[in-house]
């Protein structure tokens, strides 16, 4: 059980910019290798825009490093990363839900912000999930 509870990811291969799709516990989690416009995009973003109030900071541990669980709020479908109205976001197109690249709740069905899983980087290059 405990061996299911937690997964080990190497971070190394995820190329900035883009997003790697682990499994845990039955669930999709999106590893997003944030680049310092996304940062900067995201860390602008006034906490009054949103409907589930969170700063960037509070969603992640390294700026560089976004780790949410890929499950929509609304009806729990599979967003699509990099894709929305909101540059390096996450679109769901079941229900037309529109998350930001911090994993934030911007338009549509969904109530509340993708959910961050419990993590730890445990070198530079990896991170345990659970």
């Amino acid at each position: 059980m405990l061996a299911e509870s937690q997964l080990e990811v190497k971070l190394q291969n995820i190329s900035e910019g883009h997003v790697a799709i682990v499994k845990w516990r039955g669930k999709p989690v999106f590893i997003y290798h944030r680049t310092q416009s996304i940062i900067e995009q995201e860390k602008a973003v006034k906490l009054s825009e949103l409907r589930d109030p969170e700063t960037d900071d509070d969603r992640v541990k390294r700026p560089e490093w976004l780790i949410v669980i890929g499950v929509c709020t609304h009806l729990g479908c599979i967003p699509i990363p990099n894709a929305g109205i909101i540059s390096g976001g996450f679109l769901c197109p079941c229900h037309g839900s529109h998350f930001d690249a911090a994993g934030r709740i911007r338009k549509g069905p969904a109530p509340t912000n993708l959910e961050v899983p419990e993590y730890k980087f445990t070198t530079d290059d990896s991170i345990v999930i659970g």
